[in-house]
């Protein structure tokens, strides 16, 4: 154990790690950038190991600790915070398998920061499933499957050591692989510049007649290889955690500006109550004695990341749409939310409110 690593969220350690973060923030603009300093700074303080249990290797915190871990972390970066995000869901996807000759292999590199996994499953639950053709096709040959197709929204593909993906197979049964990105006919595209987050390197991975032996299954084949195992593992609360954290640097941006400026007192005043209310009932819900359900918590996440990053930027005025100044970043990333992992009734009540409908 390093003198940096943060054991618990009331570690001073989260405190200085995320100052670092923060002030680091503004370096990750384009797809060109990619966090890798930033990374690397969260595997000396022990952040990958948060999320994994103790006989596993890891520190085993509870759902409402990693909560309010991910919160300071998504105040600090958003970008290398969403990272971690889709890094933590390959671990635990790897680590709740039963193939305990793969997790033995992969386990203890992922969580010293030597190595780096990322997901391909976007096309397993939200993305493409509308098309009648799976997006990436497995077909079952002898001692393993052939691989055909691609996985369209893969964070840090390109920076990859292994990649946890799901395919389908023509008969609806789908599995988990978890594929080295060295092999062959594994390509990863150019990520996307998108309206926020770029530096994510977020982008296709095309797989072409890519053999997968069995031995890097994880999961499968079976109907809906999503519904067991753990991913996320936050009971779909991960989104609105990052949301309510981007919410938090918006509003301590306020709490700055209402110092010299009154007529910014009242609005701080009700944003900081909208934004305790929701913290609390987050971390009920994290800790497994939820006042309300997921999903209303989710709306009122995308209803508020988006005013008050708003407000924060009307409060900074002309320097804010500044490209080099850190609201109007927030306002382009506080739009990821409407389309990150966004349910449909979560959707339909932030389209109700945009449009003040009751």
């Amino acid at each position: 154990m390093s003198n940096n690593e943060i054991i618990t969220p009331d570690s001073p350690n989260l405190g200085a790690l995320c100052t670092q973060l923060s002030a680091m923030s503004n370096s990750l603009q384009s797809a060109s950038d990619w966090p890798s300093q930033q990374l690397q700074i969260c595997a000396d303080h022990g952040v990958f190991r948060w999320f994994i249990a103790h006989e596993q290797g890891g520190l085993g915190w509870s759902g409402d600790d990693v909560v309010r871990g991910y919160l300071e972390l998504s105040a600090a970066c958003l970008t290398t915070t969403f990272v971690i995000t889709q890094r933590t869901g390959a671990c635990r996807r790897i680590a709740s398998s039963e193939n305990e000759d793969l997790k033995a292999k992969l386990l203890p590199d992922l969580l010293s920061g030597k190595t780096f996994a990322t997901v391909g499953i976007s096309h397993l639950t939200t993305s493409r499933q509308h098309l009648k053709k799976p997006a990436l096709l497995a077909t079952e040959v002898e001692n393993g499957f052939v691989l055909d197709g691609y996985s369209p929204w893969v964070t840090g593909g390109k920076a990859a050591d292994n990649l946890v993906v799901g395919a389908s197979m023509e008969d609806g049964r789908q599995l988990l692989l978890a594929v080295p990105t060295a092999v062959d006919g594994l390509e990863a595209g150019d990520p996307a510049e998108l309206v926020g987050l770029s530096a994510s390197q977020t982008g296709p991975v095309n797989f072409q007649k890519v053999f997968c032996p069995i031995e890097w299954a994880l999961d499968g084949p079976r109907e809906d290889v999503m519904k067991r195992g753990s991913g996320a593992n936050t009971g779909g609360l991960e989104t609105s955690t990052l949301a309510v954290g981007l919410s938090t640097a918006a509003y301590r941006y306020l709490v700055e500006q209402q110092q010299k400026r009154t007529e910014f007192a009242q609005p701080t005043e009700r944003f900081e109550a909208e934004l305790d209310s929701l913290k609390h009932d987050l971390l009920a819900a994290a800790a497994g004695t939820p006042s309300c359900d997921p999903m209303q918590i989710r709306t009122r996440a995308n209803s508020l990341v988006l005013r008050i990053t708003q407000a924060a930027l009307s409060s900074a005025k002309g320097a804010g749409y500044l490209e080099s100044h850190p609201v109007g970043r927030w306002c382009r990333e506080a739009l990821f939310f409407l389309v990150w992992s966004c349910p449909a009734n979560v959707l339909s009540a932030n389209l109700c409110e945009l449009a003040r409908i009751e």
